[in-house]
């Protein structure tokens, strides 16, 4: 048990900040360049990539001659170098959700460092930017003036999947910024697929705007020793010749002279960024990143992002702002802090791409489970955050899919799990499309109910109304087999395949009932009313299957067993109203009753449960207060968990122990509460 942490605490509007987060996101940008800090201080770790490998950055402040460390760690190799400079005290850390600020005091001497990723959903071209910014703020705490520098540098290990890898650098020679680059020497686009592993192709950038107290250049590790001293370093630097990032350890840094600081701040900035050159596979063609649609550079696009820091950080105060104020309303304080923490992650867990077309796709990566893209039972969970705040990125999920059943390549009557592992979709990988391992009325129910509300939620109907033939094969597939479903998985594959499971049989109503909205919004009023009775008959049949003396049944036919029934959220954000209301209260009521410390259990088989599902069937829930008792276990589990990862989804209930999973786009679904009481797809 995790006994022992600070408390942070800091305004962030109206939110105090007191999570201790299990790991702390820097730079979330997609599934590669996303750099995380799985420890309380920025000081008692190396910052590490999602996947846990180390991806080190440094940061040291020269006090009066004095050298203090406020991030990362000395490197095992480096301690020749230099004593490792103590840490300054850490103050405060406040998760907003697109931003990440820590506050550090030493020799009188106050420093902010803020991590801010502008993910604005309003804006894909600065959403898809690969850049992602670091803040410094230095001012005097005692009155008297304090001569102070700035180090800060990021290790070649963020440009390679190993650090038994190469790397080469090179200087960018602009006018308007300054920036130096880190490249595996060996350039292959796209060059495998996987899950735990790293980008080894593009090239890594550090930038800064031009100023005479401000230099970026390349080094090695040693460099620090040099700062330390207060000597200069420029006849020991790296060359950028190919190196070993293990043997070599080359960096790229930024040296910034505060100068004599007093009580008014000084402040420094600087700019990391990630041009994949070549981001996805996609049925045969190598696709670049959204943001390079209309042929801009890398060098440009670096350019806009030093140019534009102080507007695209008014407007993600302005947008944290109001998301925390949302939840904070829907929840509780505790809730909104889960929005903080799963913003960034839900979509750094995505690419976001166009096709040949110029049609946008909005890829995920199946974090820590097995490296699936666009799955479709992932992109079901995590959709709220994408209907909530721009319905085109859920239509972005669901194109790769349309695409892929409508091919030859799909040979069954059903939606398919996948269409690759990535970053490489070329076809479904999951269970090698053996039969027994498909998910038939899982994704079929997924599809119709995501197309749905992508519709009802203001996006564009296009999309759907062009696949109205394979959505019709879809819905006629549960309306002949969702309803008792046979023996076969379902998005909680984890626990095994399950004949007759009510949880999954919910979902097919609701895929019936979300066929039934597309017809509507087709404008065939007869198949709408045809398909609405269908599902109201199926609901009353689940009703006398599944009851079970005041819950319901995990299994038709298994007395004594419940789950989560978190699919029926879906009959209270249509406003469908196919099932009863008493039977939701019951559920509620049954879910209360078996919470544990760390969450409700998904099912009475395991002691384990499912951050996203449990806030979903928290939202069942009429009564605010049931919700926020549902839903802050799994704050606590945050807050107590031993396994210093980002947001774990899959975790047990009375040890807080991660099962497995991290770093998922699934946590989007948390923003399912707020989607409710928005009531935007109650429009249709």
């Amino acid at each position: 048990m995790y006994i022992y942490y600070i408390k942070h605490i800091q305004k962030a509007g109206a939110l105090i900040f007191t999570l201790r987060p299990s790991s702390v996101p820097l730079v979330a940008v997609d599934p590669y360049f996303s750099v995380w800090s799985a420890a309380d201080r920025l000081t008692d770790d190396f910052t590490r990539h999602w996947t846990g490998q180390r991806h080190a950055m440094t940061g040291l402040l020269r006090i009066d001659g004095t050298a203090w460390r406020f991030a990362g760690k000395v490197q095992a190799n480096a301690e020749r170098y230099y004593t490792e400079p103590a840490a300054m005290t850490q103050t405060s850390l406040t998760v907003t959700p697109l931003s990440t600020t820590y506050s550090f005091e030493a020799a009188g001497v106050a420093l902010t460092v803020r991590f801010t990723t502008p993910l604005l959903p309003d804006d894909l071209d600065v959403l898809s930017r690969p850049a992602s910014y670091v803040a410094f703020e230095a001012r005097s705490l005692d009155g008297r003036p304090h001569e102070v520098s700035l180090y800060f540098d990021v290790a070649g290990e963020w440009a390679v999947d190993s650090p038994k890898q190469s790397v080469m650098g090179h200087a960018v020679e602009r006018k308007d910024y300054d920036a130096i680059g880190l490249s595996h020497v060996e350039q292959s686009y796209v060059n495998r697929s996987g899950d735990d592993h790293r980008i080894d192709w593009g090239t890594f950038y550090l930038a800064a705007r031009p100023s005479d107290r401000t230099r970026v250049c390349l080094g090695t590790a040693e460099r620090r020793k040099f700062f330390v001293r207060n000597e200069s370093s420029d006849a020991h630097g790296w060359d950028g010749t190919p190196t070993v990032v293990a043997d070599g350890q080359p960096v790229m840094a930024l040296v910034h002279e505060f100068g004599s600081v007093a009580a008014d701040p000084e402040t420094a900035l600087a700019v990391l960024a990630y041009d994949d050159i070549y981001a996805i596979e996609y049925f045969g063609d190598k696709l670049q990143a959204y943001w390079k649609r209309n042929g801009l550079s890398a060098e440009d696009m670096l350019a806009a992002a030093c140019s534009e820091y102080e507007t695209l950080t008014a407007r993600c105060d302005a947008f944290d702002k109001q998301v925390l104020a949302d939840g904070t309303a829907a929840g509780g304080e505790r809730y909104a802090e889960l929005l903080a923490m799963s913003y960034r992650q839900a979509i750094a867990a995505h690419k976001l791409v166009t096709d040949t077309e110029g049609e946008l796709l909005f890829l995920s990566k199946e974090c820590y489970s097995n490296g699936c893209m666009a799955t479709v039972d992932v992109s079901y969970p995590s959709v709220p955050l994408f209907l909530l705040y721009n319905p085109a990125l859920a239509e972005g999920m669901l194109r790769p899919i349309f695409k892929y059943a409508t091919s030859e390549a799909w040979p069954f009557g059903f939606a398919p799990h996948d269409i690759g592992q990535y970053p490489i979709g070329n076809g479904q990988v999951y269970s090698e499309n053996a039969i027994e391992g498909q998910m038939p009325v899982e994704e079929c129910g997924n599809m119709l109910i995501m197309a749905a509300a992508v519709c009802l939620a203001g996006g564009s109907p296009d999309l759907t109304l062009r696949h109205m033939e394979l959505l019709t094969t879809w819905a006629d597939y549960l309306v002949e087999h969702g309803l008792d479903p046979e023996n076969q998985l379902c998005t909680d594959d984890f626990a095994g395949h399950l004949a007759r499971n009510a949880n999954l049989s919910v979902k097919a109503v609701m895929g019936v009932a979300g066929f039934a909205i597309l017809k509507g919004i087709e404008g065939d009023s007869e198949a709408k009313e045809r398909y609405l009775k269908i599902a109201q008959e199926m609901a009353a049949k689940w009703e006398a299957l599944a009851d079970d003396n005041g819950h319901t049944k995990l299994a038709f036919g298994q007395e004594g067993s419940w789950s989560l029934k978190y699919n029926l959220i879906w009959d209270i954000l249509f406003g469908t109203g196919l099932f009863r209301k008493e039977t939701i209260r019951r559920e509620t009521a049954w879910y209360l009753k078996q919470r544990n410390r760390y969450g409700t259990p998904l099912d009475s088989r395991a002691t384990y449960t499912k951050a996203d599902w449990v806030i979903w069937s928290a939202t069942l829930a009429e009564d605010r207060n049931d919700f926020i008792a549902l839903t802050d276990p799994i704050w606590t589990m945050l807050n107590e968990t031993p396994d210093r990862v980002p947001f774990s989804d899959w975790t047990d209930t009375l040890t807080a122990r991660q099962l497995n999973f991290q770093h998922r786009s699934v946590v989007g679904g948390i923003f399912v509460k707020v989607l409710k009481d928005k009531g935007i797809l109650l429009k249709g």
